[in-house]
């Protein structure tokens, strides 16, 4: 292992985009945030006269750029590698001369209302499975395109390349236009058993597939700055590498648990609920649970769980701050943990909560059609969202357990809903085991392990993890009273579904 390299990591989330600067020291990891930019939605009037939400992804490049700017600035032109991870499913399309057509749209676009039916009147809901072993949401990129397909979106026939969002950005980067591994599994068109696009799905669907370029793996040095961002930013020669470009490919890279009996929780907008496995696992158990199976890096596959997430918890407490009410998230905790219990529940995953508006209003809709008593006041709602997903993870390491034959002895919660006490003692408390959370940076810093990896400043994945284990704080919570959990949680499975 190298003295001290220095990493630059961008992390961009459906929230909020960072750019770390890791420095590895003597066998440790020291991460300093360099940039923090706001990401979200931009609502405009699009096809059909309709509203639609699109990124807008030339100000995060640009966010990025600065970043890049601000390093040279801290630390000089010289850079041993760069990396950019985001959020999966989304995607650009490039014309023939490399141009950009249209912003990409956000995957909570109403354009994919709908689509399942559509899809599986040309191929059945088992096929699909069986072809890709990804789960089924209407955000995956098959039902945004089969939406481009139906409206005879001019865009699929000018398009020569469809690049996801972290390829669209390193392109932008390197100049090369390849597609990651694990950001590519998340569109529900690889196969994983072929090791490659799955065509044949995609021509049942009627969906195009002349855009569909290589696959790279995590790891990959995809080449050389380009000049002309050398240019504008001042760095030297540094080489853009892909890590896991899938956030949660990255996150998971940074586990710091030992064996494999254990099960991750990676935690944020989104919470992702697996473990880390050989080979896909795709069979009847798993479709019934619709579990799905993303890349991983270094041979491995992610089978696990796609759980809303604290995007509940994000968007309840943006409905407050509309109507004048402004709460920390500790604030909102703290009133959370002051509220009765298992008051009422819900099924995090019902399609009622996947698109943004207002989530207090949802929630207590949700609890008066389903029979319980409504929840009344912030600090009820953030409870019952809390202990709902704490009853929705405890299903997910159930059904993980079923499905691998695996016994999961402890649990880690990563990325930045680790730093969320309240859920994770619940966690602890509703499924009867050990959770430990941290660490809270652990996207980032499984996309500097990559890097580092690609770069040959750690030989093997174990040796990165354990630089992980001598560099990050982490703290466990034991379960207390679980059996309290017992007659609620029989109450929640009633609402429970595979979604």
């Amino acid at each position: 292992m190298s003295a001290t390299t220095n990493y630059v990591a961008f992390d961009l989330g459906a929230d909020s985009g960072r750019a770390v600067v890791g420095r590895l020291d003597g066998g440790k990891l020291v991460l300093k945030e360099l940039h923090r930019f706001p990401n979200g939605p931009v609502r405009v009037l699009g096809a059909l006269g309709r509203d639609h939400l699109h990124w807008d992804i030339l100000r995060l490049f640009a966010e990025m750029k600065a970043a890049l700017a601000r390093y040279v600035g801290e630390y000089g032109p010289q850079l041993t590698g760069m990396g950019v991870d985001t959020w999966g499913v989304d995607f650009g399309l490039l014309d023939a001369q490399g141009a950009l057509l249209g912003y990409p749209y956000h995957y909570r676009d109403q354009r994919t209302e709908g689509m399942f039916e559509q899809a599986f009147r040309r191929v059945p809901r088992e096929e699909v499975f069986e072809r890709t072993g990804i789960q089924f949401m209407e955000i995956n990129t098959l039902y945004q395109l089969l939406s481009m397909t139906l409206s005879k979106s001019p865009a699929l026939d000018l398009a020569d390349r469809l690049l996801m969002i972290p390829d669209l950005l390193n392109y932008w980067l390197t100049g090369r236009k390849v597609c990651e591994f694990t950001d590519a599994t998340t569109t529900q068109f690889y196969d994983p058993r072929k090791k490659g696009w799955s065509a044949e799905l995609l021509h049942k669907l009627g969906i195009p597939t002349h855009f569909l370029g290589e696959i790279v793996e995590p790891g990959t040095v995809l080449g050389p700055l380009h000049p002309a961002v050398r240019e504008e930013t001042g760095l030297g020669e540094v080489r853009v590498i892909a890590p896991a470009c899938h956030d949660t490919g990255s996150a998971v890279a940074a586990v710091p648990a030992r064996g494999k009996n254990y099960a991750y929780i990676s935690s944020g907008t989104w919470s992702l609920v697996g473990a880390e496995v050989a080979e896909p696992i795709i069979t009847a158990e798993s479709l019934t649970y619709n579990f799905t199976n993303e890349g991983g890096v270094c041979g491995t596959f992610r089978f696990l769980k796609n759980i809303m997430g604290l995007w509940l918890v994000q968007e309840c407490r943006r409905a407050w701050a509309r109507e004048g009410r402004q709460f920390t998230y500790d604030e909102l905790d703290d009133l959370a943990a002051k509220s009765a219990p298992f008051v009422a529940l819900i099924e995090p995953n019902d399609g009622a909560f996947l698109r943004p508006g207002d989530m207090p209003a949802r929630i207590q809709e949700y609890c008066q059609r389903t029979g319980q008593p409504v929840p009344q006041g912030e600090g009820a709602i953030i409870r019952c969202v809390m202990e709902s997903l704490a009853f929705k993870y405890r299903w997910a390491v159930e059904s993980l357990e079923k499905a691998t034959g695996r016994r999961v002895e402890s649990i880690n919660i990563v990325g930045g809903g680790a730093r969320d006490k309240l859920l994770s003692q619940f966690t602890a408390d509703a499924t009867g085991r050990p959770v430990t959370a941290g660490p809270f940076e652990a996207t980032a810093i499984g996309n500097i392990l990559m890097q580092a990896l690609a770069c040959g400043d750690i030989a093997t994945l174990e040796e990165g993890r354990e630089v992980v284990r001598r560099s990050f704080d982490v703290t466990t919570y034991e379960p207390q009273h679980p059996e309290r959990w017992e007659g609620p949680y029989a109450r929640y499975s009633s609402l429970t579904t595979s979604e």
